[in-house]
């Protein structure tokens, strides 16, 4: 799963801005999307959910802007797992258009009991596939946004 496309689709009309391209607030609308698509991925889908009485909250993001997308373009979103526990995954999301990088998201995820409203590791089975889909990747560089931090760099 790790490289697969977790969401495609083109950019609808409501989502441009007076710039005339997809406005930074739709970017996170796009990634959060494919995030629901990883995570049903990973055996949360809604019946999960339920059964485990678990979900997943987002904890932190970060969101790089490195390409305009305008109007009707298509675009895909790709997902890595760069780290994980038991109750935490660190997942990195690429947006392509027209083949080139076009944004990145980092994000935190936690695992919630929504019984007690707090983390709690991952059920079994969702841990098992976090595992394989990491370990597909592992030994990979980690990608030039990584990691990142926002700062005025001084010469």
């Amino acid at each position: 799963m790790n490289q697969d496309i977790l969401l495609k689709q083109a950019v609808p009309s409501e989502w441009v801005d007076y710039n005339g391209h997809m406005n930074d607030a739709e970017y996170s609308r796009a990634f959060s999307l494919a995030t629901d698509a990883f995570i049903d991925s990973i055996g949360l889908h809604e019946d999960a959910r339920s059964r485990y009485q678990y979900t997943i909250y987002t904890l932190e993001t970060h969101l790089c802007y490195l390409k305009e997308i305008h109007e009707g373009a298509e675009f895909e979103i790709k997902c890595r797992i760069l780290d994980y526990d038991a109750k935490r995954v660190h997942l990195f999301l690429s947006m392509y258009h027209n083949g080139e990088l076009a944004a990145t998201l980092e994000e935190m995820l936690m695992g919630i009991d929504q019984n007690e409203g707090r983390g709690a590791p991952f059920p079994e089975e969702v841990a098992g596939t976090i595992k394989v889909i990491y370990q597909e990747k592992a030994s990979e560089d980690l990608p030039k946004q990584a990691g990142r931090t926002i700062g005025i760099r001084r010469k």
